[in-house]
């Protein structure tokens, strides 16, 4: 996040679009991701979520259900996970989805319409690692649409309790995906340097002497 922070802020006029999993991002990433969405910086951000560190063999995360049995945990994790969608809510996002990774369809939609949001984007991409936590059938089984249910994505409490209805846990628990919540607000770059007072020969001097 503070390399893609620092590219917006060098150059307001491009679109910058951050990936991370769930481990970097909600482990010893998270205060760079809270201060983010805070700050509201136009940045869209993709969390690839297969709750669980797979690309190091398979410790537990931040969002890993109790009791997951891993590399780091072989008895079960004593810990209960938190809930992303509600601590974005929470750190001022102002575009907060959640999508499953096996209806690509709907992934692309909710990524085009997080891009073309102007504030910071964050999106909960819900992608099972078949090695070592294959979460597909559990996902397929519970995940719904919230355009489905006409959700009002302005509304701020709703989203809460929307969010609310999985704890990244529970087994007996509907999943919601979708856009929770999409609101407007300053961004950081247009605090710190409006538009009207921002001079681009001078950022692209100071640039070209840096390197």
């Amino acid at each position: 996040m503070p390399v893609a922070e620092g590219i917006k802020i060098a150059n307001p006029n491009l679109i910058v679009i951050g990936f991370g999993g769930d481990g970097d991002t909600y482990a010893e990433g998270l205060s760079h991701l809270i201060f983010a969405a805070k700050r509201n910086f136009d940045i869209t951000l993709l969390v690839h979520n297969n709750r669980t560190f797979a690309l190091t063999t398979g410790q537990y995360t931040p969002t890993s259900p109790k009791g997951f049995v891993g590399g780091s945990s072989p008895k079960g994790t004593k810990e209960e996970p938190f809930n992303p969608i509600e601590l974005m809510l929470a750190s001022g996002a102002t575009f907060v989805a959640r999508a499953y990774a096996g209806d690509p369809i709907h992934l692309k939609k909710i990524i085009i319409s997080a891009i073309k949001h102007k504030g910071f984007s964050f999106i909960d991409v819900l992608q099972p690692c078949v090695t070592f936590f294959n979460t597909s059938k559990f996902y397929r089984e519970r995940v719904y649409k919230l355009e489905d249910i006409h959700h009002d994505k302005k509304n701020y409490q709703l989203a809460l309790k929307r969010a609310r209805e999985w704890d990244y846990s529970s087994e007996n628990q509907d999943i919601p995906v979708g856009i929770f919540y999409q609101t407007k607000r300053k961004t950081f770059e247009e605090i710190v340097d409006p538009p009207k007072r921002r001079n681009s020969k001078a950022i692209s001097k100071i640039l070209k002497t840096s390197i």
